[in-house]
């Protein structure tokens, strides 16, 4: 299962597939190779081996009398008839025959002469057996330079060389033998030998097939490079890469990029005529209001138009992120707004004697738009600055892709149905206390455009705790 998984997550890569199929290349050309290469030595070995036998006939050949002695003439009569040279002098020099490696008892290095009475000569490293006339190879077919093995000598193990001869005034059959393992064992030798090196040289392939991989595939990876840079802001456009087989794409990308830029600038300029068009009439609506009369009612109207007002920012806001869609180019310093809200917070609450401390890594940056960073962290500061005690405090850290934002107050908390109302646009659990109800859904609303998330819990200290997430942006290339 484990390496199911490991291939399947390999073949998902491009890397991993030049690679894989390099490496069952190399092999199977290795393969190809080292069977080839056996065969060749076999057929060298098998042949120097079959040539050695051939010799030592030919060395018994030579030393066997004439089957009847030449033709000659004397006193004008013709000498045909004579009778053949007995075998028995030669049989007796025969043992002269037993060089090496004839001479290792038992070696499987034999040569027997064999007549029509059984053996009538054989080599000492026989001892007291004897060849079975059933060695001799087979007449039909060939192998190599001799003819085919026959069953007895395949089964015995040897490799055998015959030849049938007529000396002595009858027929012989010489027989030379080889064991099996005089080609076996050099070629397992020289294969052992020669698998290291080709092993190394196949090790070698590969790494340099990764190499070749790794630095054909670095254009590639430093267009992802180029491509984040474009989308977090750093740049507008791809630059321009070495690889003709690239250039096309790049071109096609920075095509693309210069039709959502065109299309970013139409939606702004739609957004920035409806904020126009929807504003104008509510400040006209609250200069009426300013000439009505009872100071009581024109509080109340002008307080509606105001939340009007927000609400429309708000929609106007998102209307304007959404036709974005590329927020991730945004990169506000979390700890500067951070702050500088802390310290407005602080300074409008400095009666109550609220305490507002803030702890954000330097060099924190989030991928919002600063008057939407503004939005969310105003809106939990002052929800936390209402119901806090004596404290409200604000910690930020960066955690994988995201910031987290924690605002905690040491005030009474909320309950787990309280904490859902309250996420609910217009629902307030204190009336007597100032706003409408909207801060909260509203920072949810934003938190989520920018694909981040609002929770609310109970705090440590038994107050309330924001947890506020947003997309942390890249540091700044040097």
């Amino acid at each position: 299962m484990n390496l199911r998984r490991a291939f399947a997550g390999f073949s998902r890569s491009l890397r991993g597939r030049l690679v894989l199929s390099a490496t069952v290349f190399i092999l199977l050309s290795m393969l190809v190779v080292g069977l080839v290469v056996g065969k060749v030595f076999e057929r060298f070995v098998r042949g120097e081996v079959e040539a050695r036998l051939e010799t030592q006939i030919a060395d018994i050949l030579a030393t066997l009398p004439p089957n009847r002695p030449p033709r000659r003439e004397r006193g004008g009569e013709r000498e045909e008839d004579r009778p053949p040279r007995p075998l028995h002098p030669w049989i007796e020099r025969a043992r002269d025959l037993d060089r090496p490696p004839f001479d290792r008892k038992g070696s499987g290095w034999y040569w027997q002469v064999e007549g029509a009475d059984g053996p009538i000569a054989r080599a000492a490293s026989l001892g007291d057996e004897i060849l079975p006339g059933d060695l001799a190879a087979e007449e039909g077919g060939r192998r190599g330079r001799g003819r085919a093995p026959s069953a007895a000598a395949e089964e015995a193990g040897l490799i055998v060389r015959s030849r049938r001869v007529e000396a002595g005034g009858q027929s012989l059959l010489i027989l030379a033998t080889a064991p099996k393992t005089a080609v076996s064992r050099p070629l397992r030798d020289a294969s052992l030998a020669v698998a290291l090196p080709i092993g190394l040289c196949g090790l070698l392939l590969v790494g340099a097939i990764a190499l070749q991989v790794r630095f054909g595939l670095a254009p590639l990876e430093a267009l992802r490079a180029s491509l984040a840079a474009v989308r977090s802001g750093e740049r507008d456009r791809v630059p321009p890469v070495e690889a003709a087989e690239l250039r096309p794409l790049v071109e096609e990308l920075n095509a693309l990029i210069e039709q959502d830029a065109a299309n970013l600038r139409q939606a702004r300029r739609h957004v920035a005529n409806l904020a126009h068009g929807l504003k104008t009439p509510l400040a006209t609506l609250s200069a009426a209001l300013e000439r009505l009369p009872g100071a009581a009612e024109r509080r109340d109207l002008n307080g509606s138009i105001e939340l009007m007002d927000r609400r429309i920012r708000h929609h106007l806001r998102r209307a304007r992120a959404a036709a974005l869609d590329g927020h991730a180019r945004y990169r506000t310093d979390l700890a500067a707004h951070a702050e500088d809200l802390g310290a407005v917070i602080e300074r409008l609450s400095a009666g109550r004697g609220l305490s507002v401390s803030i702890a954000v890594p330097s060099g924190l940056l989030v991928a919002v738009e600063p008057e939407d960073l503004d939005e969310m962290l105003g809106n939990l500061l002052d929800n936390a600055s209402r119901f806090a005690v004596s404290s409200v405090r604000l910690t930020a850290l960066r955690e994988g892709r995201m910031a987290v934002v924690a605002i905690e107050d040491d005030g009474p908390g909320l309950s787990d149905p309280d904490i859902e109302a309250v996420m609910q646009p217009g629902r307030r659990l204190d009336e007597t206390a100032p706003g409408h109800g909207f801060g909260l859904p509203i920072t949810s609303e934003l938190a989520e455009l920018y694909a981040g998330s609002l929770v609310l819990e109970r705090g440590a200290s038994g107050g309330l705790l924001a947890r506020l997430s947003l997309p942390a942006a890249p540091p700044a290339a040097s």
